[in-house]
């Protein structure tokens, strides 16, 4: 296994920066840089989606014939890694989650409807699969779908729904039928959040932002044009998907540069001693534990890339780099919340670009302290989901020891 970048990954290496140094303006860097969660700004995203889109790199990971790049997974990887050098936002969900399955499983007709808008971040999706009773266990999802006609008429509802109150589409698991096994009966479904029956009501999260929702569907109809795939067969199609969401394969460079900001914060940081927070042995040792676990995980995503690109799959994989990575960002919070002492008590969500509209009363005025510090809480607080959603930790346990270990 060759881990060395050759001449021509280096050349591309460089091209990406140049175009990143000229499209990242100071808003959209503002808006990558200052998020709070893992969910951006969603203007700024599809701002910034509508730049790579004009420049043709608008889908790293689709087929030319679709508009995407088809770049390798060598290239997708260090577009990803400068992408987050430059501060720049993460793009819609719907070109790295729904789109390949749109690919992989649509007819063309679902080509031609659905791919162009969400390559120009016309469409925006959200993504219809919790439950309240059905989240990790997603199999057991109870939203019915009856069969009428040309449609499926779906009642029930969705939570934990990211930005469901500004997508003007849904990908969603609905229940078609009753099976022995409960993967059976599920269909993929494709649904016009401007549908009839459709109705969205807000969950303001710990740190005070509207990002989350819950959906409520009263017998919204859905043309069986909009089924992904075969009606009945839909766990597969999400399976396909899940794997998408679950192999970040540029988690590490993340946590390396969010390791680098806390080192630098940290040692601006003073005890009463007068001493630097990197003087106190116990917070150096648990910030050179994070660099030990970061630089595990970049060798270990390495090594799924050269896999991948030998024409493999993340496989069970995307399970382990899940773990690993969402504990890590989970550890790093809490290592920023240690650093900011008393500033870290303060509610400050002004000086920061959220993903959705900050709902609890705040101060209008200037940030007080580091602005580090200010982050501190509010993304300590987003990031107790990270080892839940996309398959908590427990259900990623479970799937490597029954596939890994025949348990």
């Amino acid at each position: 296994m060759d881990l060395d970048w050759s001449a021509a990954d280096l050349a591309f290496r460089d091209e990406v920066r140049a175009f990143l140094a000229e499209a990242v303006d100071d808003e959209l860097r503002a808006a990558g840089t200052r998020m709070t969660s893992v969910y951006p700004d969603h203007h700024a995203s599809i701002a910034f989606q509508k730049k790579l889109a004009a420049r043709g790199w608008g889908a790293p990971s689709w087929p030319r014939e679709h508009g995407g790049c088809a770049w390798s997974v060598v290239q997708r990887y260090l577009f990803a890694r400068e992408r987050l050098a430059a501060g720049a936002p993460p793009p819609p969900l719907g070109i790295h989650m729904v789109g390949p399955a749109i690919i992989r499983f649509g007819t063309p007709e679902q080509h031609a409807r659905f791919l162009p808008g969400t390559l120009s971040g016309d469409i925006l999706w959200s993504q219809g699969y919790s439950e309240p009773q059905s989240g990790s266990d997603l199999a057991s999802l109870q939203m019915q779908a009856i069969d009428d006609g040309d449609d499926l008429v779906c009642t029930g509802s969705k939570i934990w729904t990211t930005h469901a109150h500004v997508s003007n589409w849904m990908f969603a698991l609905v229940r078609s039928a009753r099976e022995s096994r409960p993967q059976q009966g599920i269909t993929f479904v494709l649904l016009d959040m401007h549908s009839p029956g459709i109705s969205v009501r807000p969950i303001v999260m710990s740190s005070g932002e509207h990002i989350q929702n819950q959906v409520f569907f009263d017998a919204v109809r859905v043309p069986k044009a909009n089924v992904l795939g075969k009606i009945g067969d839909g766990w597969t199609v999400a399976k396909f998907q899940l794997e998408f969401e679950r192999s970040n394969l540029a988690s590490a460079p993340e946590s390396q540069l969010r390791l680098d900001e806390l080192r630098r914060f940290a040692a601006s940081v003073r005890t009463e001693d007068g001493d630097s927070m990197l003087d106190d042995p116990l917070f150096a040792s648990r910030l050179a534990a994070a660099r030990v676990r970061a630089t595990t995980l970049e060798h270990y995503e390495l090594q799924a890339l050269s896999a991948i690109a030998g024409g493999g799959s993340p496989g069970l994989a995307a399970s382990i780099m899940k773990i690993v990575g969402t504990e890590l960002s989970q550890h790093l919070t809490e290592l920023a919340l240690d650093a900011a002492g008393f500033y870290g008590r303060a509610y400050q969500p002004q000086a920061f670009r959220p993903g959705g509209d900050v709902m609890l009363p705040h101060a209008s005025d200037a940030t007080n302290g580091p602005l580090a510090a200010a982050a501190a809480p509010l993304r300590y607080l987003n990031d107790r989901a990270a080892t839940i959603y996309a398959g908590s930790t427990e259900i990623q346990y479970n799937i490597l020891a029954k596939a890994a270990l025949g348990l």
